[in-house]
């Protein structure tokens, strides 16, 4: 029992500090290891299968729409950058160079790539000349660079893995309609699959992807209040087509520019999920991404036929759900104390008084709620119960959304909230970036998004200037 107070003891609680909480699950519940590079971090098994199943899904999904998957060198030449003018003055502060091969330097800097538009134009303006060509709907699986001064695990590293989509179109029309489909496909599957709820909607011109004509973003709201940009889509008109050249003959026998989007979801999204659904004793996972989604655990094990019968059982379930057995000859508590650290959503707890009476234990992570479970029917009991806490936890983090959600009219009550009152702000705004600058100097709150579901005239004025105002905006300390 000490040794398994002592694990749990090595979390600090949410309430006393909730950045050393993150800090503490991520390392503890053994996700990653931090490198001898400041700000890269390495991922391990338990992370990078959490991230594998992020992969594995939101693939499955993007080919369901048409997506093509590409890879792209990782280094990108300085003038190529330097093309598209918003673009790399954007991404200035956080490029890192190569300037030696070997012992030798270069003639032209080499980029680490923190995204990759310009080799996807570079590479767009060779193999595009008709509407025949048209679309081009890629995406790749990489990592990526940027120099962060400011480095936290998962939500801030100076090397991450993504995806990122680079599609190119004949038309504005279908320019925009892959956008919106694209920033919908990550919607649904952070609230299908994350049991995330967000919230959909545009930036703000000053908040905007670099070199973007619109971004539409999806918002999470975080345990403590603060939001996180969870997924981006990004329509970029013909702002990287024209630059670069990347013309194709239309029906007509005339020269066009294609338009073209970006998208793109991380490793952040690991992140979120600790942040939205853990507790004090680690890691919550939604089933649907677990990487275990039932441990069985055996009570006694070293008394005749409990082994074998805990390794039937998990044989049984692993038909059909990702199951685990743990045969460890550690204690029955260090094993539950251990399997709800690392979040797995239910275990099996099986002794020789539970076989004899031909039943088991299952104890859901979400509720630690504790349910008996006839051993000839367990199969169908925790596929209906991992079903019940992927549902659960949704619904609980919507809920605890929807309660932080505040409406500010005016100055005085946007700053009160801000101060006082964790989560999403509603205000209404006149579209001037100084009022956007100063709520950011004054109260560290940026504007998350003009929701595209929630555009109820609050009030006729801006809660910062107090002029006419002409959108209603969601505000929030963001991470």
């Amino acid at each position: 029992m000490a040794q398994e107070k002592k694990l749990v003891e090595a979390i600090t609680s949410m309430s006393e500090d909730f950045a050393q909480w993150y800090t503490d699950v991520v390392v503890k519940a053994d996700l990653i290891a931090y490198s001898s590079v400041k700000g890269c971090m390495i991922i391990k098994p338990d992370g990078y299968a959490i991230w594998e199943n992020i992969q594995h899904e939101l693939d499955r999904r993007f080919k369901e729409t048409g997506v093509q998957n590409v890879y792209m060198p990782m280094f990108i030449p300085e003038s190529l950058l330097q093309v598209e003018k918003d673009h790399v003055e954007g991404f200035a502060p956080e490029v890192a160079w190569v300037t030696h091969g070997g012992l030798n330097p270069l003639q032209e800097r080499l980029c680490v790539r923190p995204t990759s538009e310009t080799l996807f134009c570079d590479f767009y303006k060779d193999i595009i000349h008709s509407h025949r060509d048209l679309p081009k709907v890629y995406n790749q699986w990489c990592s990526v660079v940027r120099w962060e001064k400011e480095t936290r695990p998962f939500l801030r590293s100076r090397e991450f893995l993504w995806q990122e989509g680079h599609t190119a179109h004949a038309t504005a029309e279908e320019a925009e309609e892959r956008t919106v489909q694209m920033l919908n496909l990550y919607a649904d599957f952070c609230e299908e699959v994350l049991a995330m709820p967000v919230v959909r909607g545009q930036k703000t011109e000053k908040e905007k992807f670099a070199g973007a004509e619109a971004t539409y973003t999806i918002e999470a709201l975080m345990h403590d209040g603060k939001a996180l940009q969870s997924g981006t889509s990004h329509n970029f008109g013909q702002n990287f087509s024209k630059p670069f050249g990347i013309q194709y003959t239309d029906k007509n026998n005339q020269l066009q520019y294609v338009h073209q989007t970006s998208w793109g979801m991380t490793t952040r999204l690991i992140g979120a999920i600790i942040m939205v659904h853990g507790d004090d004793s680690g890691l919550v996972l939604p089933p649907r991404i677990a990487p275990t989604q039932v441990i069985v655990i055996p009570i006694q094990q070293k008394k005749e036929g409990v082994l074998e019968k805990a390794a039937e059982v998990c044989e049984k379930l692993g038909k059909t759900m990702r199951a685990k057995l743990d045969d460890s000859d550690k204690s029955p508590g260090w094993k539950f104390s251990e399997a709800e650290m690392r979040g797995i959503p239910v275990r099996v707890e099986l002794g020789p008084k539970d076989i004899d009476a031909g039943k088991c234990v299952l104890v859901r992570r979400d509720t630690r709620e504790k349910i008996e479970c006839p051993l000839d029917q367990v199969e169908t009991k925790v596929a209906e119960l991992l079903e019940t806490i992927q549902k659960d936890m949704f619904e609980r983090a919507k809920a605890h959304r929807d309660s932080h959600i505040w409406d500010a009219h005016n100055y005085a009550e946007f700053t009160e909230i801000a101060n006082n009152k964790p989560g999403f702000i509603r205000a209404m705004w006149c579209g001037d970036v100084a009022c956007e600058n100063k709520i950011k100097e004054d109260l560290a709150v940026t504007s998350r998004c003009m929701p595209f579901n929630d555009q109820e005239h609050i009030s006729d004025v801006c809660a910062c200037c107090g002029k006419p105002a002409k959108k209603l905006v969601y505000w929030g300390k963001a991470y």
